[in-house]
């Protein structure tokens, strides 16, 4: 049927008022800038953990920039641009008793008890070092994941800078001390009795081997192996092991997924499984290779069923970290999977079904990741 609205009439009805859109212009130049700004704090905010300043102002108290310079060794006059940067940030605090109206080569700056728990404390669920030096490692890939949204290809884990490795387990550690042997193992059937009495683990995906190490300290009669594909990871890995006293009951070997040795009572992926190419091949080996009663333990990185709920500040970052990491590893090599880490608890509950597992159920939550246990 043919249309009685005139050219006018449709003009007039999809004209968008020439007031709004220069208000919800304004508006979208504004977040922008925004976050342009908080794009720039990443990278300089990693430079003061790199050159110690964090670490020198939360250790001797408020200073100048001169004052930081002498301490570190540093220039002053980048140290100077520097505090500027990290003020505007809210990064570190101006120190009001000293002059804040003052020059810059004046003002005095200290750190302010939470801002010394997230940029210098390690132990702390509240460290950010390890995201600072994982979001600028991730940027470093531009070029490549540009070329592949063409080709299609992926990029594998290991194709990376060294400082994605490095980053992920000061970022993800802090997290798995906090909860890991106290509240998401607990919330396994009947898995801790098991590590207590002496319990044979295997930690898939283990990278750095922070999880393990963690692991083989609360259960000192349990036996642990961390296996992971990527060989440079395996050898720090083993020195992790080393420094926390626990190389005798905690190894390491460079091996796939796929590629478990024996039976264990406890498998476990930490934030891995969805950059894997074959996740379902992966929980597949690692079914076949539990213990009777035995449990996959699997940590994934929060995510949502539905785009409504993923739209939201964490959900932002997942899905940024996402396409320039996970999802290109996860079509790094056949069969290409590619879940990335927003697949949501429905399809990842899927898979484990699919893999053969009868129960898989979310046994523990943090406001960063779900915790499955999969059995049967």
């Amino acid at each position: 049927m043919t249309s009685t609205k005139s050219p006018d009439d449709v003009a007039t009805a999809t004209t968008i008022d020439p007031d709004v859109v220069a208000e919800r212009l304004e508006q979208l130049v504004g977040q922008v800038v925004t976050d342009a700004g908080a794009a720039l704090s990443v990278p300089l905010a990693l430079l003061g953990d790199r050159l110690g300043l964090f670490t020198a102002l939360a250790e001797r108290g408020p200073a100048t920039s001169a004052d930081l310079a002498d301490r570190t060794g540093l220039v002053e006059r980048y140290v100077r641009e520097w505090l500027l940067a990290m003020a505007t940030a809210g990064y570190v605090t101006v120190d009001t008793g000293a002059d804040p109206d003052g020059t810059a080569d004046r003002v005095r700056y200290r750190l302010e008890p939470e801002q010394v728990e997230a940029f210098t404390n390690p132990d702390s669920p509240g460290y950010v070092a390890g995201a600072l030096q994982n979001i600028t490692a991730m940027t470093r890939a531009l070029d490549r994941i540009t070329e592949a949204f063409r080709t299609g290809e992926g990029m594998g884990w290991h194709e990376h800078h060294e400082d994605l490795f490095l980053g992920t387990e000061r970022f993800f550690r802090p997290g798995y001390l906090a909860h890991l042997t106290s509240s998401w193992i607990p919330a396994l059937t009947g898995i801790e009795d098991r590590l207590r009495a002496g319990g044979r683990v295997a930690d898939v995906g283990c990278g750095l081997g922070a999880s393990t190490v963690i692991m083989a300290e609360a259960y000192p009669a349990s036996t642990f192996v961390g296996v992971d594909y990527h060989d440079t990871s395996i050898t720090l890995a083993r020195r992790r092991a080393e420094e926390a006293g626990v190389s005798d009951r905690a190894t390491f070997r460079t091996a796939g997924a796929g590629e478990l040795d024996g039976t264990y009572d406890l498998i476990t992926f930490f934030d891995c499984l969805h950059d894997m190419p074959d996740p379902l091949g992966a929980l597949r080996a690692a079914r076949a290779s539990l213990t009777e009663g035995g449990s996959v333990m699997l940590v994934e990185p929060m995510s949502w069923d539905t785009l409504a709920e993923a739209i939201n500040p964490l959900g932002r970052l997942l899905a940024g970290a996402s396409l320039l990491v996970c999802l290109p590893s996860g079509l790094s090599t056949e069969p290409a999977y590619g879940l990335g880490n927003q697949a949501g608890p429905t399809r990842t509950r899927e898979l484990a079904r699919e893999a053969g597992f009868a129960e898989a159920r979310i046994a523990a939550s943090t406001e960063m990741n779900l915790v499955y246990e999969l059995r049967g």
